[in-house]
């Protein structure tokens, strides 16, 4: 049975080490006033600060999600330690001798696991880099020499060997006291006939070190010919080793990345190691697998995911390069950051670039160039054949969504114009109109914008989508007899007194799709409050908060008026629902035919070619989903 850690000393541990000390390692902190500090929470998603650090109090709190406590406790839930990890692991960082009860001081089979594991890496990383000194690791030396790192680079960088026998590693471990369990728990060993082996064998090897510093895993790369392996060998899967979540150079770059807002991602271990030693201090890059949400994460608490902030992405010139590079897109709107992609214009990686050209070549690639969004438009367009115009449609349907993503609006803007330049549609306000809808539709359902050809709400339908908002109707007077008027009173009906019949799709249609003024108000009206998605758990809260947000006492009435008029069908359902938001919608749709086929007339035949092409592309998507829409009614929503 493990002895219980002494109390007092338990206290001296937590008093040693402050909270804001421990907790910087993970996130960005900055003045909250009154003495606290505030950061984005690492227990939950938030684009805004509500987790609090109080120093002076030794606790922490999230505002947002809950969670709080004092130093252990944040450490055991970021890290997913139990209580004696944390309280050794501290008590190691700042020196202080523990005291076990129940038998004295604690043997090491007492200890916690992930603090066995670390310290088994640990012993493992000071093993290689002796053993880089060794003469059987003159391939090693001169493989980090060709690439123009010295010996002091490598010692930087705890760069070191592993021997090429069987269980140099292992004999060595097991030497130290640890078990051969702990010895394939941790990924430095594995499996054999008879005893555990060393996993790494004949390699050069880079430790990797999560945020707080430990080494948890290992990358080594193939020097022998005879090495049948692959190129690079990353540590397995292990309880402390995650490969989504883990950044080699982390450790490093933190400060830097925190202090400069700014971060730079590149492909390989001798590519971070490139780019600090030429000043780039902010480079980090991947284990062994694609950037994705979980490394997001981790820069977004260093960077305090503000609008100043900047990441860059190094990629290879190559097919694969641009194939990490459009990857690397799909998670872009998770960042508030800027985002931007650097490619050497000879496809050179950053180690290489140096060795060709020097540092100052180095520094200069990662310069903000090219905007991520614009190369990844670029590469998407090129797809396409767009000397047609079902090419050109294509093009549309799938460069869109990420124009739409762009965070700053005057830049979206003038994007979408780019684009309606680089697909050769003259009618660029169609374009304009269109990547603002996407965008709005993004906005309404809380950021989570269309990935590149996802089906928005004009993709989704298969037409376009309704045009921006205008700050107020030009319909016409209200008419009950008017068949589309009815239709929408009897749609705007259902989105106040049953709006889970109608949500999400009410939500995705523009005021100008009502085409009386007062309708369009009331519609206006909903979408501030939140929208019909927003009343299907609690009808009542949700008409009152429809009613508070009316701009006038003529719209506060109309909305009360709708919300008790009774609704015009025997049975009020789904299919109901579906009818009268396909009505809305094709006759808005039939609308857009009418003025599109008047613009075409106008041209005629001795219009600019590329205009009439422009307008004839619009016109054949305007029939097609129309057409969609008579066939499939509420499925083409």
């Amino acid at each position: 049975m493990a002895g219980r850690i002494n109390d007092d000393d338990i206290k001296k541990v937590r008093d040693a080490v402050p909270i804001d000390v421990v907790v910087s390692e993970y996130l960005q902190l900055r003045n909250a006033g009154g003495g606290n500090l505030k950061g984005l929470c690492p227990f939950h998603d938030e684009k805004s600060p509500s987790f609090q650090v109080s120093p002076s109090k030794g606790l922490f709190h999230c505002f947002g999600c809950q969670e709080g406590g004092d130093t252990l406790a944040f450490l055991m839930k970021i890290d997913h330690l139990t209580f004696s990890e944390t309280v050794e692991r501290l008590a190691a960082q700042a020196g202080i001798t523990l005291r076990y009860e129940e038998g004295g001081y604690n043997p090491s089979h007492q200890r916690g696991e992930r603090v066995r594991l670390v310290e088994a890496h640990q012993v493992a990383a000071q093993f290689f880099v002796e053993q880089l000194e060794s003469p059987e690791a003159e391939t090693a030396r001169k493989f980090l020499a060709e690439r123009g790192f010295d010996q002091a680079a490598a010692a930087h960088f705890g760069v070191g060997y592993s021997p090429a026998g069987w269980d140099h590693l292992t004999r060595f471990l097991r030497g130290k006291g640890f078990t051969d369990k702990e010895i394939l728990t941790s990924g430095l060993g594995q499996e054999s006939r008879r005893n555990p082996i060393d996993r790494f064998r004949g390699r050069l090897m880079w430790p990797i070190r999560d945020i707080g510093g430990d080494v948890v895993g290992f990358g080594a790369r193939r020097l022998r010919d005879d090495d049948t392996g692959p190129k690079y060998l990353n540590t397995p899967e292990t309880p402390i080793y995650k490969k989504s979540q883990v950044l080699y150079g982390i450790d490093l770059a933190k400060k830097d990345i925190a202090k400069s807002s700014r971060a730079v991602v590149v492909e390989g271990y001798t590519d971070v190691m490139a780019c600090h030693l030429a000043g780039v201090t902010t480079a980090i890059a991947t284990c062994g697998t694609a950037f994705g949400g979980e490394h997001i994460k981790i820069l977004r608490r260093l960077l305090m995911d503000n609008g100043s902030a900047r990441v860059i992405f190094t990629f290879d010139g190559d097919a694969a390069g641009q194939k990490a590079a459009l990857r690397a897109f799909e998670d872009d709107q998770k960042f508030a950051a800027e985002t931007y992609i650097a490619v050497a214009p000879d496809g050179m990686d950053p180690c290489d670039l140096r060795l060709a050209k020097g540092d100052e070549a180095v520094a200069e690639l990662v310069r903000p160039r090219t905007p991520l969004f614009e190369f990844a438009l670029r590469q998407i367009v090129a797809r396409y054949d767009l000397e047609t115009s079902g090419g050109r449609a294509a093009a549309l349907d799938e460069a869109a969504p990420v124009v739409a993503r762009i965070k700053n609006i005057s830049q979206q803007h003038e994007v979408a114009v780019q684009l309606a330049g680089l697909l050769g549609i003259l009618d660029t306000q169609f374009v304009v109109k269109r990547v603002a809808q996407l965008a709005r539709w993004a906005r309404e359902r809380g950021g989570r914008a269309p990935a590149p050809g996802a089906q928005g709400p004009r993709d989704r339908r298969g037409g376009p989508p309704p045009a921006p908002r205008p700050t107020a109707s030009a319909g016409p007077a209200l008419h009950l007899r008017s068949p589309a008027h009815r239709t929408e009173r009897e749609l705007l009906k259902l989105a106040l007194q049953y709006p889970h019949l109608v949500a999400p799709a009410f939500d995705a249609y523009g005021a100008d799709e009502f085409t009386a003024e007062p309708y369009a108000a009331v519609r206006r009206t909903i979408e501030e409050a939140g929208g019909a998605e927003q009343g299907a758990a609690d009808v009542t809260a949700y008409l009152a908060r429809v009613r508070d947000t009316a701009p006038d006492d003529r719209v506060r009435a109309l909305v009360t008026e709708l919300a008790v008029e009774a609704i015009h069908a025997k049975k009020v359902d789904d299919l109901y629902a579906g009818v009268q938001l396909v009505h809305v919608r094709l006759r808005a749709v039939d609308r857009r035919i009418a003025e599109v086929q008047g613009t075409y007339t106008r041209l005629g035949s001795h219009g600019d070619p590329a205009q009439v092409a422009a307008v004839q592309n619009e016109l054949w998507v305007l029939q097609q989903y129309a057409q969609t829409l008579r066939n499939k009614g509420a499925a083409a929503l």
